[in-house]
């Protein structure tokens, strides 16, 4: 016999968890104390959405399951952004909320939340523990959704009593679950009839997106796309799925991909979508997005198929194996005038620095400098705004898991404590975090994390004084009238705030760098730093994100200045 709050730390043993991301308070309590009898490394956030998106860098780090506990009421609700963060970029993550007591459950107690209700459209699966007896089964379950099939999160809320009472339980060595619908068998027919197309095409392109990653596809993809020369584009979420110094590589495509890369969605006439769901950010206009193109869209997912470009032919399964049917068929394509092309829109168009002044630091030339010093080893995390993108664009990615960054939510606040995330997953590794100063302020508290856990977090804050992407349109579609996108203090006649002095009072060694001149000593001293350290970068403001494709727009409707 062991109370519920024992069985559920026994449970998450079981699945190898060593790390777990939790904040206490009152129906969480059992829980917490069970955890001081176990070997799991507990991390405390200073917020709750900390902690889910600390959990959600790890797994992303990883590919295992990251964990979070929180509190029943606030708690849960603090959970929210972090778990729709997770479901929409597919992370494989499971978070525990400790509920009211099932007696009080449905009377508006204190702190009562239906967080199952709340997050029923942005999860996995999701449970109610009522009876203790099931908490193996369920957590079991859990970990296996979590991470089989298409990845998601799973949401677990266990009442306080349930976590207080004894039960007998048997730990089952299996989940009963099932992703579902099943696999169907491999498409012989279909796949012949994508065969003979590919063969006669002149134009091939490959997109390839977060499913690739999350497949553990990567080095099928390669193998692909050197067997028939066809180029490669990724979406932001597949960035690092494709080395990005091959010469096959177009680099990201959409709304500030490069050139070249969106040119060759818009003109090739046969398209393999690889683990990619055809954002909006990609695709622009839909009726108008690989117009030309016969269509191929490989995904473990059926709902995405034709969800928003229709397919001429899908092929629903493990990527992996898909990708190894490929493989056994050898001949190489005739598209020397097609790569030829290629070539020529990436001279036409490049991505370009700006030219750099001494009292002028471009964020562009920050992220080459940096790749530069790091020889395009470091692992990189980002908030989300105009310095995700330069990062995207200018750090040149060759390994999958390389670049962690809220995708399909775009979510501020995300890069600090996934970078925490990140960095605990992997503490022999460098580890990066490149945020803006308006998504760094959103979860700036957990610089108190980065402290107390020793980790040797490298924190550059790229300081433009205003929200940059927003201003961003603003400025061009909005006749240049900001509302309310400036962060700066113009009665102070200074920067606001001085986010290095903020870095140093959590005992963070700290450094504001104004000038070009400065910036690689600066850097050279944050990445020689023992144990973490900010930099703070005060750059342009009036720097764009280019090229930029419009809403709705397509390729041929990019703006480059």
């Amino acid at each position: 016999m062991s109370i519920g709050a024992d069985i559920v730390v026994r449970c998450l043993e079981r699945e190898q968890v060593s790390l777990l991301f939790a904040y206490p308070g009152a129906t969480a309590m059992s829980l917490h104390h069970a955890l001081l009898s176990s070997d799991i490394r507990v991390i405390r956030p200073c917020h709750e959405q900390g902690g889910a998106f600390m959990a959600d860098g790890y797994a992303r780090r990883t590919g295992e399951v990251g964990v979070c506990v929180a509190t029943s009421g606030p708690g849960a609700t603090n959970l929210v952004t972090g778990i729709t963060d997770a479901y929409a970029d597919s992370i494989p993550t499971v978070f525990i909320c400790c509920q009211v007591d099932r007696h009080l459950i449905g009377r508006n107690a204190f702190q009562e939340t239906d967080i199952i209700g709340m997050t029923r459209p942005c999860v996995k699966h999701s449970y109610l523990l009522l009876d203790g007896q099931e908490i193996p089964a369920v957590i079991k379950d859990a970990f296996f959704l979590a991470k089989h099939g298409r990845p998601g999160p799973v949401v677990i809320d266990i009442p306080q009593n349930v976590l207080q009472v004894e039960f007998e339980v048997e730990y089952p060595e299996r989940p009963s679950a099932r992703c579902l619908p099943e696999p169907e068998a491999f498409p012989k027919q279909v796949f012949d009839e994508v065969m003979w197309n590919l063969h006669r095409s002149r134009r091939p392109c490959i997109f390839a997106g977060g499913g690739v990653i999350a497949a553990g596809a990567a080095p099928q993809l390669l193998q692909l796309a050197e067997n028939f020369n066809i180029p490669v584009t990724t979406s932001l979420m597949g960035i690092g799925a494709f080395p990005e110094n091959h010469p096959l590589a177009l680099k990201m495509s959409g709304m500030h991909g490069t050139y070249a890369a969106n040119m060759a969605l818009h003109d090739c006439d046969f398209l393999l979508a690889i683990g990619v769901r055809f954002c909006n950010r990609v695709t622009g206009n839909m009726n108008n997005f690989a117009p030309g193109a016969k269509i191929v869209h490989l995904d473990i997912d059926p709902s995405e198929i034709n969800k928003n470009i229709r397919a001429d032919w899908a092929i629903v399964g493990p990527l992996q194996e898909t990708l190894e049917h490929f493989l056994e068929r050898k001949f190489k394509l005739r598209s020397r005038d097609w790569l030829a092309q290629i070539q020529a829109w990436k001279q036409e168009h490049p991505l370009v620095c700006p030219a750099s002044q001494a009292e002028e630091i471009h964020p562009q030339h920050l992220v080459s400098l940096l790749h530069e010093l790091t020889k395009g080893r470091a692992t990189l995390v980002t908030g989300v705004g105009q310095h995700q993108m330069w990062t995207a664009q200018f750090y040149n990615f060759h390994h999958p898991r390389q670049l962690l960054t809220s995708g399909g939510l775009g979510a501020m606040g995300f890069g600090l404590p996934a970078a925490i995330g990140a960095q605990l997953a992997c503490p022999e590794e460098q580890t990066i975090l490149i945020d803006g100063d308006g998504s760094f302020q959103m979860n700036i508290q957990e610089l108190a994390t980065v402290f107390t856990t020793g980790i040797p977090l490298k924190i550059i804050v790229v300081n433009n004084q205003r929200l940059g992407m927003v201003a961003q349109w603003e400025d061009k579609f909005y006749q240049g009238i900001h509302a309310f996108t400036d962060l700066s203090a113009p009665q102070l006649r200074q920067p606001y705030p001085d986010l290095a002095a903020i870095a140093a009072a959590y005992r963070l060694p700290a450094e504001r760098v104004t000038r070009q001149d400065d910036l690689e000593p600066a850097l050279r001293n944050l990445l020689e730093a023992d144990g973490a350290a900010l930099l703070e970068v005060m750059t342009a403001p009036q720097d764009l994100v280019m090229p930029m494709i419009p809403a709705d727009a397509d390729a041929t409707g990019a703006i480059f200045k």
